[in-house]
């Protein structure tokens, strides 16, 4: 088994080199000639992973019809908003046999799709799929420490495959069939962490902040079931481990961005003082869009829209989550 890992950024990076640490033969893409130059002469992701050294069998280039001509099978870890473009990219050299995993977290951008119907579309349907997502910041992965992921395939063979190349001493993989519950607990949990971390920069408390985490959850599994995933999946670790994760730990941007809106920053202001894509920005308008196709109550998710897309104070908008109904009843 080779794979090749599209997308040279943080998250792609830190399972490159568990990867190539693994013994799997892995060669990682980036679209940037001269960031994966640099990658090249350093043998380090100085700019996205300072401080781990790739290994030596780390194949690095940014020729992605070279790269798809030796790879067998591809794990992509871009940003959601590029998704379908890298796909459109794949669809005329990829190899016959090979299969498609994704690390990438979100929606599709206006059409807010799950991403895997974006490989279907691109791809077609005989192609094997499968998507990694769970609790994990890619500093920690790099460093070995302990961590537990889920691997979601409808291809058990793929699925095995795939944990496998990734198991290691430190990394824990379990297997699931149900890919919409895994893609929708890596989607909402983004959001969710913006209004966390908005709410702790605001000096609301650890009180507020596990109402949000608990009723966030509540959402998120709405939606899931929704969707036709499974309600256990949410409440594992590709759901609430992932939820808990992101809005607890400063080292998520979507929770660094809610701080950052609390000082008053602008989105804009946020990102580039975090550096890298805040995925939960653009999900946030693709969540409010499939909640309100399937009809599915998202209160703390629609504050987070308002937020972020109307200008509705940061204060208020958190005030006004906890001063909804008296008596509601816990409804999952």
């Amino acid at each position: 088994m080779s794979i090749a890992v599209l997308g040279a950024g943080s998250w792609g990076t830190a399972l490159a080199v568990l990867l190539a640490r693994n013994g799997v033969p892995t060669e990682m893409w980036g679209h940037d000639p001269a960031h994966m130059g640099r990658l090249a002469r350093a043998r380090e992701n100085v700019e996205f992973l300072p401080g781990v050294p790739l290994p030596e069998s780390l194949g690095l280039s940014a020729d992605l019809g070279a790269v798809l001509a030796r790879a067998g099978d591809l794990l992509l870890v871009v940003p959601s908003q590029f998704f379908a473009q890298v796909l459109e990219e794949v669809r005329p050299a990829l190899r016959p046999g090979s299969r498609v995993a994704w690390a990438t977290k979100g929606l599709e951008p206006e059409t807010a799709r799950p991403l895997h119907e974006v490989v279907r579309e691109y791809l077609g349907s005989d192609v094997p799929v499968a998507v990694v997502s769970g609790p994990t910041f890619a500093r920690e992965v790099a460093r070995s420490l302990p961590t537990a992921i889920t691997v979601a395939s409808p291809d058990d063979a793929f699925a095995r495959d795939l944990a496998l190349a990734l198991h290691g001493p430190t990394f824990r993989v379990y297997v699931s069939r149900d890919v919409v519950g895994v893609e929708v607990g890596g989607a909402v949990k983004n959001v969710l962490a913006i209004a966390a971390g908005t709410a702790d920069g605001l000096g609301f408390g650890a009180n507020t902040r596990a109402a949000l985490i608990t009723r966030g959850l509540a959402e998120m599994m709405r939606l899931g079931v929704a969707m036709g995933g499974e309600r256990e999946t949410l409440m594992g670790l590709a759901g609430l481990g992932d939820l808990v994760l992101t809005c607890t730990d400063d080292q998520s941007r979507n929770r660094r961005m809610g701080l950052a809106l609390a000082r008053g920053a602008s989105v804009q202001e946020a990102e580039a003082a975090i550096g890298q894509v805040v995925e939960g920005v653009g999900t946030t308008r693709e969540i409010e869009r499939v909640a309100s196709r399937y009809g599915a109550e998202m209160p703390i998710c629609h504050a987070v829209y308002r937020v972020l897309y109307e200008g509705f104070d940061p204060r208020e908008a958190v005030r006004a989550l906890l001063s909804r109904e008296d008596a509601q009843p816990e409804r999952r």
